[in-house]
């Protein structure tokens, strides 16, 4: 059974920073892409970031880039987002995805969900 799951939500004042870990148990880590999303209240989900089984290949959506970071750590099969600079519009359910892929790509089409950590950002 594969499982994903987020740590590390909260409640943080805006300029704050969170670190978000998404470990995962029965898949063979190293072999799936991995990805954040997030869904705020009332709204879909959104991409916020993506990386590549080896770590070599890193996407963000533009309105995180310069302050969110994603990477994974492939010995504890855990993948982080850290999240700095926060705003009240990071608010929102935080999601880790994974894929599997066959080569060191990032496909955007996600095998397996976690259940999400909220985040939390006060003005």
């Amino acid at each position: 059974q594969v499982l994903l799951v987020e740590s590390g939500g909260g409640l943080v004042q805006a300029g704050g920073s969170l670190r978000l870990s998404c470990a995962t148990s029965g898949l063979t880590f190293s072999s799936y892409a991995m990805g954040w999303f997030r869904q705020a209240p009332g709204q879909g989900r959104e991409f916020v970031a993506a990386i590549s089984w080896s770590g070599g290949h890193i996407y963000s959506a533009d309105s995180v880039k310069g302050r969110f970071t994603i990477s994974r750590d492939n010995a504890k099969i855990t993948m982080y987002l850290q999240m700095n600079s926060l705003k009240p519009e990071a608010t929102a359910v935080y999601y880790c995805a994974a894929e599997r892929v066959e080569r060191d790509f990032v496909l955007y089409e996600y095998d397996y969900w976690g259940q999400g950590t909220q985040v939390t950002v006060s003005s």
